[in-house]
């Protein structure tokens, strides 16, 4: 039996609007949404798109849905602990749904440049590949800063500092 029908073959109730309420609490509850990730979930469990509008109007309203704020603290989170470049954040925020204005604000405090957070993770991966031939080793740790957004210019300038100090270690 899929979700759905699980949700209407339990005690739902028979007002379209009261359901929706329901359907929109319990999703907040288990993470926070974006106003467009709420609506798209909404409509998916066969809520009319109005309503759907409507009771995200009002969440936004009363505070329970803030765009603004939900990016700001997902683009923090995800630079500060993952160290993502802003490019990769916007593209996140993008899929769930954000405005480009929240995308933005969101993101004016982050810094382009590669920060301690990503050399951190970019270093324990270059030493981690010591035995890794070095074209293979240069071509894995750019890989890592890539795929966390960061432009492949700044990723081979932090790989050839460490290359430098490397050798001039081994001398």
């Amino acid at each position: 039996m899929t979700r759905a029908r699980r949700e209407d073959a339990t005690t739902t109730p028979a007002d379209p609007a009261e359901r929706a309420r329901e359907i929109a609490l319990r999703l907040l509850t288990h993470s926070a949404r974006s106003c467009a990730q709420l609506r798209e979930k909404l409509i998916a469990r066969d809520v009319e798109p109005e309503m759907a509008d409507q009771l995200i109007a009002r969440y936004v309203e009363v505070g329970l849905l803030d765009d603004a704020t939900l990016a700001a603290q997902i683009a923090r989170t995800r630079h500060n602990e993952r160290g993502l470049a802003p490019r990769a954040i916007r593209m996140e925020l993008q899929r769930k749904g954000f405005t480009a204005a929240d995308i933005e604000s969101a993101l004016e405090p982050i810094d382009d440049s590669i920060d301690d957070r990503a050399r951190e993770i970019a270093r324990k991966r270059w030493d981690s590949l010591a035995a890794v031939a070095p074209e293979v080793r240069v071509r894995r740790v750019v890989g890592l800063l890539a795929r966390r957004g960061y432009a492949p210019s700044q990723a081979f300038a932090v790989v050839k500092d460490w290359q430098r100090a490397d050798k001039a270690g081994v001398d």
